[in-house]
């Protein structure tokens, strides 16, 4: 699950909308939406900022990485 190069849009947001709903994160999952912002240069500002979210919740404590 290395990034979502040539996924749908729609496969970024279930993700997002699936971690944010559990309250944590997997190492793996972190990885998937770090390689896709890093190495993704076609995904929209809406994934970009969807992604965002996820990485903003896990640093102000409202989502836990877990293994």
């Amino acid at each position: 699950m290395r990034g979502f190069q040539g996924k749908s849009n729609s496969a970024i947001k279930h993700l997002v909308d699936q971690i944010i709903a559990s309250g944590q994160m997997t190492r793996s999952q972190h990885l998937s939406l770090t390689s896709t912002l890093l190495a993704e240069k076609k995904i929209t500002d809406e994934d970009r900022n969807q992604i965002n979210r996820v990485f903003d919740y896990v640093q102000s404590g409202r989502l836990k990485l877990i293994d």
